[in-house]
């Protein structure tokens, strides 16, 4: 009897002591989230709130941290404890093909496995493809690389094929869900939607991670984004400063390790939408405005600069790139971008020092390879960011602090086109008001800014892609606005990616698209023509329709997009990917014409996009298009397709 009083007295302690102060303060991190979604950016208690919740939230992570290490560890047959540190799906190249491996770091080890396939009923093993000691691991240098096999990266169009495929099958899934269909046609189109996920996921990466064994073989990984590289890296560096021995691991040994993964794995899925729950968020699709300002906490000068990536269809791309502030050890950027969201959840910020030494050049893209300082990762909460106001943050990584700010504005509102009320400027202006007053075929912007692209911006990486800096690009907007004599200092001294950004600017604040509203419905019903001969009458006639201003800014444009592909092996802009930039921005009908056409805010790749982009594509892979010939070329085909 005294012993039972003695063990309920000791349970009863141990949750007194041990379990109810930590489950009170997870209750109260719950009770501060649900406070933050309901109280006002701009209310005092705001940033009291937020800082509340961080020190729970990092008491917390604490917690587990502490916990993880008996939860992930195995013992092998010599009663030693291994731990694993890390896990995650990696990409690897193998025999020239790229094969999806369960990556496993534990304290001592790497081991790379790939799923068994099982029949049902029957438990999921893995099967071990290689594993390197620690301390037999090295990372090779870039002039140690060369050797190493070259992997050509998969052809954008049929990435972004990917996309298109996965966002409509998306779309059918919700519809049938809608309207209540079966479960096995529900089923059925998951299963098509994993698989061209799985394909996106394989083919995407393209981020060289390689790895070797000093007694000999090399491994090579592609991943998709830098932040991912330098985890594993960091992760693998930090346990090789501890006293490793090399060792071989016996049959018996490998077996029991490999056994121990699938009890031990952390990430049981691969990263891709069609493996999350219904109730889970689709994330955000719309733009993203970030401010970063500064940065401190260095503890020596640098060139130093950020870039920002945001997840989309389960990998990371990176975005935008901040100028590189020399010599400093507190940097102060206040650059401004926009970044378009495809069902983004994350934002993440690398902060690097920039490396102006042309012999330590990576041999697999070419670029100088620049040292990470830090980096950290946000959630996009959309209770935060869905505000009219900017929400300011601070991000912590190594020992240095980013100050940013952020707001989000949904696709439907940042895609209206609204004309401008002033029309002695050119942006919201009509195209044929510009050039009528400019005595001009082209308008003056499209011109310079085409040229200063094509002058010293062609082999820009990422050309039209990366966000310019929108402060930069509001400054040039007002000077072409106002027609200032300083445009073209102010052009040559002004970062490329801002000019891209302006003349994408401009076109997408035509009061009507450059293809005009009246014609929007046409070319959508030509390019959905499957007879060849059919669509090449219909789509080349509905270029003869347009009005001259809008079919000569068009075409000039046209072939300005055919040079900026042909440096696609440096600046990695193919046609599909200028399309995919270009084609809404061109064609997107305005507010008024567009509201038969809206579709739903978190699809991006909805139908209408998909035929925006493969309209503008057609006539980028259409021989040259003459407009003499164009004017010449009195064959009538009706638009009514």
């Amino acid at each position: 009897m005294e012993i039972l009083l003695i063990i309920r007295f000791c349970c009863n302690c141990t949750y007194a002591l041990l379990y109810k102060p930590i489950d009170r303060v997870t209750r109260s991190t719950l009770v501060l989230h649900d406070l933050l979604k309901h109280t006002p950016v701009d209310h005092p208690d705001y940033p009291l709130l937020q800082d509340a919740l961080r020190i729970s939230q990092n008491f917390l992570s604490s917690i587990n941290e502490d916990i993880d290490p008996r939860r992930t560890a195995v013992t092998t047959p010599k009663g030693e404890t291994r731990q694993l540190v890390k896990d995650g799906f990696l990409v690897e190249v193998s025999e020239s093909s790229r094969k999806l491996r369960h990556v496993f770091l534990f304290t001592d080890v790497l081991l790379c496995a790939k799923l068994k396939k099982t029949s049902a009923g029957k438990h999921q093993q893995y099967d071990c493809k290689w594993y390197i000691p620690l301390a037999d691991l090295v990372f090779p240098s870039p002039e140690e690389s060369e050797a190493s096999p070259q992997v050509h990266p998969f052809p954008d169009h049929e990435l972004e094929d990917m996309k298109m495929k996965i966002s409509a099958l998306k779309s059918e899934i919700q519809k049938e869900k809608a309207n209540k269909g079966q479960s096995r046609a529900i089923e059925r189109l998951k299963k098509k939607m994993f698989e061209n996920e799985f394909l996106l996921l394989l083919n995407s990466p393209t981020i060289p991670f390689r790895i070797h064994n000093r007694n000999g073989k090399s491994y090579l990984f592609l991943l998709s984004s830098d932040y991912e590289r330098s985890e594993w890296r960091e992760a693998i560096q930090k346990l090789q400063k501890k006293d490793l021995q090399a060792f071989v691991l016996s049959s018996v040994e490998l077996q029991v390790l490999t056994g121990s993964c699938f009890k031990l794995r952390t990430v049981h899925n691969i990263p891709v939408t069609s493996n999350k729950d219904d109730d889970e968020s689709p994330g955000l699709y719309g733009f993203l405005h970030v401010i970063v300002h500064s940065a401190k906490g260095f503890k020596q000068s640098a060139n130093l600069y950020c870039t920002l990536e945001v997840d989309s269809f389960g990998y990371f791309v990176s975005k935008a790139k901040t100028r590189v502030f020399r010599d400093t050890t507190e940097p102060k950027w206040d650059e401004e971008f926009e970044i378009e969201l495809e069902g983004s959840q994350s934002l993440r910020i690398l902060c690097y020092e920039k490396c102006y030494d042309k012999t330590k050049v990576n041999k697999d893209n070419n670029e100088i390879v620049d040292k990470i300082m830090g980096k950290g990762q946000i959630q996009l909460d959309p209770q935060t960011v869905e505000t009219k106001n900017w929400h300011t943050d601070v991000i912590e990584m190594n020992g240095i602090k980013v100050e940013f700010s952020m707001k989000f504005t949904s696709r439907d509102m940042s895609l209206k086109r609204t004309p401008s009320k002033k029309q002695t400027g050119v942006f919201g202006v009509k195209i044929s008001v510009v050039t009528k007053r400019e005595r001009s075929k082209v308008p003056y912007i499209v011109r310079q800014c085409v040229e200063e692209v094509e002058k010293r911006g062609i082999e820009e990486v990422g050309i039209y892609r990366i966000s310019g800096v929108a402060t930069d690009i509001q400054a040039l907007k007002a000077v072409f606005d106002a027609n200032n004599k300083d445009i073209l200092l102010m052009l040559s001294d002004m970062d490329i990616n801002a000019i891209a950004g302006t003349l994408k600017l401009y076109f997408r604040e035509l009061p009507e698209p450059l293809l005009t509203d009246r014609l929007y419905p046409a070319f959508m019903e030509g390019i959905a023509l499957s007879d060849p001969a059919a669509k090449e009458n219909c789509m080349m006639h509905l270029l003869r329709t347009l009005p001259d201003p809008n079919l000569i800014t068009f075409l000039f444009l046209l072939e300005h997009l055919k040079r900026v592909a042909e440096k696609e092996p440096i600046n990695k802009m193919s046609l599909h990917n200028l399309a995919t930039v270009f084609g809404p921005t061109l064609l997107r009908p305005s507010e008024v014409e567009s509201k038969a056409h809206l579709t739903s805010a978190a699809d991006i790749w909805s139908h209408d996009v998909m035929a925006q982009v493969q309209v503008l594509l057609y006539y980028l892979q259409h021989p040259p298009i003459s407009f003499a010939e164009l004017k010449r070329n009195t064959l009538y085909f009706s638009t009514d397709v």
